[in-house]
């Protein structure tokens, strides 16, 4: 999860230092979504409790609540990570690439790429790290998906039009709505078989035989 990283890397200190330095405003709550995310790769952690997260990072509890309001604040935190990171590609091969199939293609390998990239992410892609936090969660999760689909149905409606269908926005649903399922089908085995049953695992066969 480097995108997390912050800004600036630590000086170097010497061992007669004085002890370190507080984290630079907003450092710390990168620092707190980035253990969230790693612990969320480790096998069953399905469940994270503010007590665990906070002894990886060896702070209080009430020192993550003067960055977080709630746990559930901390998954919007990751939930909006994955947002920006996906959307922002989404928008970048939409305007870069002008053929509708090779854009579709695209835009299911890179959102399976950046789920096997990210492994702790997945786990809130899918839903199984939200199971147990509030409700809105998995709703905004929900509604990512809706929006990754509204994307692919505009791009297959175009092509269908191209190609001279005689009901392009029909066939772009239909194939938008299978496509999103295979692509929640592969990220959910990946998560649930331990991260050994990558996403991208006979990809371009599978693509050949859904995107024809």
């Amino acid at each position: 999860m480097s995108e997390l990283a912050p800004e600036t890397e630590p000086s170097p200190v010497s061992p007669e230092a004085a002890p370190r330095k507080r984290p630079k405003p907003g450092e710390r709550r990168v620092q707190i979504l980035q253990a969230l995310a790693t612990m969320l790769e480790q096998p069953g952690a399905e469940r994270i409790t503010t007590s665990a997260l906070a002894a990886r990072l060896e702070v209080s509890e009430a020192a993550l609540y003067r960055h977080f309001a709630s746990k559930a604040q901390m998954f919007e935190g990751l939930i909006e990570f994955i947002e920006q990171s996906v959307f922002t590609l989404v928008n970048q091969i939409s305007e870069r690439e002008t053929d509708h199939a090779v854009r579709t293609r695209r835009l299911v390998v890179m959102v399976l790429q950046f789920a096997e990239k990210n492994p702790g992410m997945t786990r809130v892609m899918v839903g199984d790290a939200l199971v147990f936090e509030n409700e809105r969660l998995q709703e905004r999760m929900n509604q990512f998906f809706d929006k990754l689909e509204a994307s692919l149905r505009q791009s297959l409606r175009d092509a269908a039009a191209a190609s001279g269908a005689s009901t392009p926005t029909v066939e772009a649903q239909v194939r938008a709505s299978v496509i999103v399922a295979f692509m929640v089908g592969r990220l959910q085995r990946f998560a649930r078989s331990g991260f050994k049953r990558l996403p991208s695992e006979h990809l371009d066969a599978s693509l050949a035989s859904i995107l024809g």
